[in-house]
């Protein structure tokens, strides 16, 4: 049975041990087992630094296990995915794993700037900074690192890669 490790930012939320168990039992459901970050064992009673890195050496461990990471790249607390998540489909993708993404949105990372402004043949925010235009709904390097990204939801992508 493949193994899908489970990025995202969900882990930040109230429910997330409840998200969790809904995530993999989806999993379970398409014919996968889903590894989700919040189920490894860390020791909470050692120093802050020692926590960080025991959740970091983990979770990382939980991708070079898995066939297959699907990632959560909703716009978390700003405009951009969550950079953690960001981070794990690097990695994934550095380890040769299957990389796929999801986010609601279909428009483009361009289209998602209200207030940009046309100069030179090239688009800026409103802090005068150039937004890339390669019509993806994220930024190039993490779109580029997923084999493909879904409009819609965890489910939807499962659908995907399973042939449903």
């Amino acid at each position: 049975m493949q193994k899908i490790y489970i990025a995202g930012p969900d882990v930040f939320e109230k429910n997330s041990i409840e998200i969790g168990a809904n995530l993999r039992a989806l999993c379970s459901m398409y014919g996968f087992s889903g590894l989700y970050p919040m189920d490894n064992v860390v020791d909470f009673s050692q120093t802050k630094h020692k926590i960080a890195s025991d959740i970091f050496e983990a979770n990382a461990q939980m991708i070079k296990d898995a066939d297959i990471v699907i990632a959560n790249l909703n716009s978390f607390r700003g405009k951009e995915s969550d950079s953690g998540t960001v981070w794990e489909c690097g990695y994934a993708h550095a380890l040769g794993k299957k990389v796929y993404g999801y986010i609601k949105t279909s428009s483009s990372y361009m289209e998602q700037f209200e207030n940009k402004q046309a100069r030179d043949g090239m688009f800026w925010d409103e802090e005068d900074r150039f937004i890339e235009d390669f019509n993806h709904p994220v930024n190039l390097m993490i779109a580029c690192s997923c084999q493909e990204i879904i409009t819609g939801d965890f489910e939807d992508v499962l659908k995907n890669i399973s042939g449903i």
